[in-house]
């Protein structure tokens, strides 16, 4: 079950409403893939949701070749193999299957709301207009038939930085077509890779805009871009340019696949300084802080106390397994080392530090323990205890906590996976009482922001003018934490949530580095962290 299902359909108080009925299109009723599997799983065990069929409609006839039917199937035995989907709803054997057919004849459309395809099919959408929700389907579906799939190599190909995940909507009595919802995620170095890591978060996706219809009984699509036809497979060129570059990327990544497994390299994140403001600072005019010992550093946050400035950081060396929260002041352009703050069994970053009160608390990354942690200063800035825990089972990273308008609300990366585990592309929001964490309200449209271009936390929450920011990463281009955007939190409140980015960063303020993916700021001052290629550019 996702994130947001798990803490129920409806609150104390509210009227039951009558479940949202939903058919499938589909090819075949056997050997679906795993996202598919998935979509139909949460569908089922959601009860503001009735799965009434899944119908068996024609597939869209081949528009692929046999060369790159045999070129994609060796990359997917190769790059894309999965592990088996188990589902959990108990109601998946009694799942009633119909040809379209007969749905057509019997007046079944007359007892769904809408329809979601999930296969690449040759049908009129115009069957299923007339539907209160009309009929959905996803963009990916342009560019597969029924033995072949091509979403994604278009994007690798190209070098496009992001690929685009669109869920489109066709209803009304013209069968006038919209974007319900979009998203970007970085492209993946395989085509294969990408298309499967796309389709695994457009279940996410997809479950967030059928619960916003649960909710609301509204849809409120965007007029959709027409004239654009559909992607072709790549032509046989391009496929064997890809195929060789493909091959020479798997080599370089085996090469840092095995430097970091004999602990000779790790990925060379480093800290920089400077003066100004989040909103305005020019990152050319940041200096690095060297670091000491062959230490790597990321992630940092400012913290005042007693009159000095601390910086709160991820530490980590080549022959580390796991990351340690390290502290240090700031004096000057430069940090004097103080000590280990923090460590655990489990690896430790982002250590979001802030005072409530006369308490000062730290909630660090600890996606691999399952659950988020608070921790609380008994004798700072070395020794903290855990004071409160939350998000049990669940994949929390790079969280938030701040109070706005006395009320505090926590921002959390939280991943829904079943192949592919990611916190870069969803942002769940949670109304709570405090650090104590006694309770946690989820916002009714979690995640409120998909997209790996601006979903993860990139730095501390902060207000100015009355306005509040969210610093976020983009990851695009195929790195991790390639650059940073500045984001303006326009609404908030549990219903609604809307932020407009009115700022990006590029790695381009320091030779050699190729992402920077964090930012805070106090005082006048401000800490970013950048990430070399090489190593050796920063400890030599």
């Amino acid at each position: 079950m996702d994130a947001s299902a798990a803490y129920g359909a409806k609150t104390p108080g509210d009227r039951p409403l009558a479940p949202i009925r939903i058919a499938v299109l589909v090819d075949r009723k056997d050997q679906l893939e795993n996202w598919q599997l998935a979509l139909i799983d949460r569908i089922l065990a959601d009860d503001r949701f009735c799965l009434k069929t899944l119908i068996l409609c024609p597939a869209r006839t081949e528009a692929s070749s046999s060369a790159f039917r045999l070129a994609a199937s060796l990359e997917r035995m190769t790059l894309g193999r999965q592990p088996v989907y188990r589902t959990v709803s108990p109601g998946f054997g009694d799942l009633h299957v119909e040809p379209l057919e007969k749905v057509i004849v019997s007046g079944l459309t007359a007892e769904l709301d809408l329809v979601l395809q999930l296969s690449p099919l040759d049908l009129d959408p115009k069957i299923f207009t007339g539907l209160r929700f009309g009929a959905w389907r996803f963009s990916f579906l342009d560019a597969a038939d029924r033995n072949a799939d091509w979403f994604g190599y278009g994007e690798v190909i190209s070098g496009q930085p992001a690929t685009e995940l669109a869920i489109t909507v066709c209803r009304g009595e013209h069968g006038t077509e919209g974007t319900l919802a979009s998203a970007e995620f970085n492209t993946k170095f395989s085509a294969v890779r990408n298309g499967d890591f796309i389709k695994e978060r457009a279940v996410s996706l997809a479950m967030r805009e059928l619960r916003k219809v649960a909710r609301t009984r509204s849809i409120t699509p965007e007029p959709s871009v027409t004239g654009r036809p559909a992607a072709g497979p790549p032509a046989p060129r391009a496929l064997a340019i890809y195929m060789a570059e493909l091959a020479k990327t798997l080599l370089a990544r085996g090469q840092q696949a095995l430097a970091l497994k004999l602990k000779i390299a790790a990925p060379a994140w480093a800290l920089f300084v400077g003066e100004g403001e989040p909103e305005d600072f020019d990152p050319m005019t940041a200096k690095l802080l060297k670091p000491d010992h062959g230490e790597f550093r990321a992630d940092p946050f400012l913290f005042e106390e007693n009159g000095e400035t601390f910086v709160f950081y991820e530490a980590y060396n080549a022959s580390d397994t796991k990351a340690h929260i390290a502290v240090s002041r700031l004096k000057g352009d430069r940090l004097e080392r103080i000590g280990i703050a923090l460590q655990a069994p489990y690896h430790l970053s982002y250590p979001f530090v802030f005072r409530d009160g006369d308490s000062i608390f730290m909630i660090p990354e600890t996606n691999t323990a399952r659950r988020l942690e608070v921790w609380r200063s008994v004798e700072f800035p070395l020794r903290w205890e855990l004071h409160a825990t939350a998000l049990e089972g669940q994949s929390p990273a790079d969280s938030a906590m701040i109070r706005v308008s006395g009320k505090w609300w926590l921002f959390t990366n939280l991943s829904e996976f079943h192949a592919y585990e990611d916190h870069c592309s969803e942002l769940h929001l949670f109304e709570v009482d405090g650090p104590d964490l006694n309770w946690l309200k989820p916002h009714h449209n979690n995640p409120v922001v998909i997209g790996s271009i601006d979903a993860r936390n990139g730095g501390r929450p902060f207000e100015r003018g009355g306005r509040l920011y969210r610093p976020s990463q983009r990851n695009e281009h195929g790195i991790y934490g390639y650059g940073l955007n500045i984001m303006e939190v326009e609404e908030l409140n549990l219903d609604t949530y809307c932020e407009r980015c009115i700022r990006r960063i590029d790695p381009d303020f320091a030779a050699g580095i190729i992402a920077c993916h964090h930012l805070d700021a106090l005082n006048g001052r401000y800490i970013i962290d950048a990430m070399f290629k090489d190593q050796s550019h920063l400890l030599r």
